[in-house]
């Protein structure tokens, strides 16, 4: 797995130090305008450009998705946005109707897993997962539906992931300065090894990003989340 950084894994190992942060509406406040400007005005500028040239294959999967299980086409799941604000992120369901109900009993199962469900968040052999759902999570088509979030202000194309609240104790004091800058569709994570990597590197990748974020970065990004996308190899994705 080549990172975006060579030794990025080294450098921002979980033994490493973090320092104490100001708050995230400190560090808000002393951002660049012209920067927020910049990133701004590329976000829905590129999203407007995806969401009109990719609207037959938004359709597409809307239908595919549809037709394969019962339920909704979209799942909106509240996450963290910038400045500790709540929103309602986007995606095309890959799950069962009834997921968020048989979790509990997915995860009473087995002791395996809720310990990985305790450990990532996530479960890699999500029995309620979808066969559509799982092509959609290995080529991350199933977040397209967030240039939608994107387009609304709540979140950026490139940024930190955008977290649930039960992840937010994780994050301890680094989460101020990770929610000073909008939660992204992809970012240093998602080009990095996604779920393969350990929960605390995630958290550090993530705080790399929001304190060193530039236009040039953001470039770097986008150019790597494409090759995911059009070569979804096992990248984490799941």
């Amino acid at each position: 797995m080549t990172s975006l950084f060579p030794g990025a894994a080294q450098r921002l190992s979980p033994l490493a130090t973090i320092p104490a942060d100001p708050t995230a509406h400190r560090l808000l406040a002393g951002q660049s305008i012209r920067g927020r400007l910049i990133k701004r005005t590329g976000d829905i500028l590129f999203s407007l450009l995806v969401l009109g040239l990719g609207a037959p294959v938004f359709l597409v999967l809307a239908v595919v998705v549809k037709l394969s299980s019962r339920g909704s086409v979209f799942y909106v799941q509240r996450r963290i946005g910038r400045g500790y604000k709540s929103f309602g992120c986007i995606k095309f369901r890959t799950m069962r109707k009834d997921a968020d109900r048989h979790l509990a009993s997915v995860l009473a199962s087995s002791e395996e897993l809720r310990a990985e469900f305790a450990r990532d968040f996530k479960l890699k052999a999500d029995p309620r997962i979808t066969p559509i759902g799982r092509v959609l999570r290995r080529s991350s088509l199933d977040e397209l539906p967030q240039f939608l979030n994107v387009l609304k202000g709540q979140m950026s194309v490139v940024g930190p992931r955008p977290i649930v609240w039960d992840e937010l104790e994780r994050y301890g004091r680094s989460m101020d300065a990770v929610l000073a800058v909008r939660p992204g569709m992809t970012g240093l994570w998602q080009v990095s090894g996604r779920n393969n990597l350990s929960y605390p590197n995630r958290v550090r990748l993530d705080l790399h990003y929001a304190r060193n974020r530039t236009v040039w970065l953001d470039l770097q990004i986008i150019l790597r989340t494409i090759g995911v996308v059009l070569f979804p190899r096992d990248r984490g994705a799941y």
